[in-house]
């Protein structure tokens, strides 16, 4: 009997002990992911942006307080990149968002063969950066390039896209939009799905036009989703690479070369790794002030503040 007692009792600890412990566990996971991945390299790129480390003896170097950011502060080429970064993220961000909204309009309707055309169009958020630079190279090869040949059928005549001073940014960028539209497309198609269908209906009766009915019943039930993603856009293409340097390096004149690409630069050309980190510093900072204001806005369209 004591024996059966004694091992209720120790079952019941280890129940409660299961049930205490399980949501740390589940919380420890995740933290150490984000320790090994996130916070640790964070940390670390935050010290080496005080020491004057070089790609040649990345072990060798030492603190020198704020050097670093005195001589990149100091120089053009980081109020060029951080131009060249406002310019590249808002054309992205913009262009995304309206080609991405409108696409999730127009295959939200129902209509003959909407699952091939959402697979279709879907396409170009499961091609990887590379491939993605690589097919856009072509297309904007200045000699064989389709869209020269196009633009030659039409009698506009022929352009170096990605080496033209004027052209070379808005040509990364079109190519940026392509691969990042798609998935603007997904997050408001199931945001839009949130729209209650007898809303959509009494609006409609009540002869409310398209646009009216846009504004009034679905765009406040996507406004959430286009803020959120407009936040990952603004984060993601703060620290795209591939993309610039595969069909630029940051060329011509550093017209493309934002701030990954400089820091890029500065590391693996310049062996200069505590300028690199202090490129990348200014970038988190930019990123986390950019995440904060987004969490204030949120915050008071969700309380009415």
């Amino acid at each position: 009997m004591s024996h059966a007692l004694a091992t209720g009792a120790a079952s019941t600890r280890r129940r409660r002990i299961a049930r205490f412990s399980a949501p740390y566990l589940f919380v420890a996971v995740p933290l150490v992911y984000m320790t090994v991945v996130v916070f640790y390299p964070a940390a670390r790129e935050v010290w080496l942006s005080f020491t004057n480390t070089k790609l040649s003896r990345p072990n060798g170097g030492h603190f020198v307080g704020t050097d670093n950011y005195a001589r990149i502060f100091g120089s053009d080429l980081l109020w060029t990149s951080l131009l060249t970064t406002v310019l590249y993220v808002l054309g992205v961000v913009a262009g995304c968002l309206v080609l991405g909204t409108l696409a999730a309009l127009a295959v939200d309707r129902p209509f003959r063969g909407r699952a091939l055309v959402r697979g279709v169009l879907a396409f170009g958020w499961a091609v990887p950066g590379v491939a993605t630079a690589l097919a856009w190279s072509w297309i904007f090869n200045s000699q064989t390039g389709v869209l020269n040949r196009i633009t030659g059928a039409l009698g506009l005549g022929t352009h170096d896209w990605l080496s033209n001073q004027e052209l070379a940014l808005p040509s990364v960028i079109a190519a940026t939009v392509w691969q990042y539209t798609p998935f603007v497309m997904l997050v408001v198609l199931a945001a839009l799905q949130s729209v209650p269908p007898e809303v959509r209906e009494a609006s409609h009766v009540d002869g409310a036009d398209a646009l009216s009915r846009f504004r009034a019943v679905t765009l406040p039930h996507i406004l959430p989703a286009i803020r959120l993603v407009a936040l990952l856009l603004v984060v993601w293409s703060m620290r795209l690479f591939e993309i610039i340097y595969l069909l630029t390096g940051g060329g011509p004149l550093n017209r493309t070369s934002t701030l990954v690409v400089s820091l890029e630069l500065q590391a693996f050309e310049n062996y200069d790794l505590g300028g690199a980190a202090t490129y990348g510093v200014v970038g988190l900072v930019i990123s986390l002030a950019v995440t904060v204001v987004y969490f204030v806005v949120e915050r008071r369209s969700t309380h009415g503040v």
